[in-house]
């Protein structure tokens, strides 16, 4: 089965720092472009970051640049986010989300995979 499941959510304090992780099952990651999306209770989902699937070129939102870094593990079949300096909007529920040698993370929310999310808490 073909899967994304996204993990290392939990409840840390502002300025605190979290990984995301976003783990592909029955497929390769390497071919695939991936994207972090959020969606906060009450507020439209958001794009925050994207990763190529070539070049492993990078896209964060003007919310979370300089705060978070998005990465990826071959080896592991995992793309990685980093969060640091976290602030009480961050919280959010965190998606990952895949396009195969495409572009869309950077322009639409039509991705081809979505894994179930992981909840991000800010708080303190």
């Amino acid at each position: 089965q073909l899967q994304l499941v996204e993990s290392g959510g939990g409840l840390v304090q502002p300025g605190g720092s979290l990984r995301l992780s976003c783990a592909a099952s029955g497929f390769r990651l390497d071919s695939y472009e991936v994207g972090w999306f959020r969606q906060a209770p009450g507020k439209e989902r958001e794009r925050v970051s994207c990763i190529g699937g070539s070049d492993g070129s990078s896209y964060y939102a003007d919310s979370v640049e300089g705060r978070f870094t998005i990465s990826r593990d071959n080896a592991k079949n995992t793309v990685y986010l980093q969060m640091d300096s976290l602030k009480p909007a961050d919280t959010a529920v965190d998606y990952c989300a895949t396009d195969y040698n495409g572009s869309r993370c950077l322009f639409s929310y039509d991705m081809d995979r979505w894994g179930r999310g992981t909840l991000v808490t800010v708080s303190g």
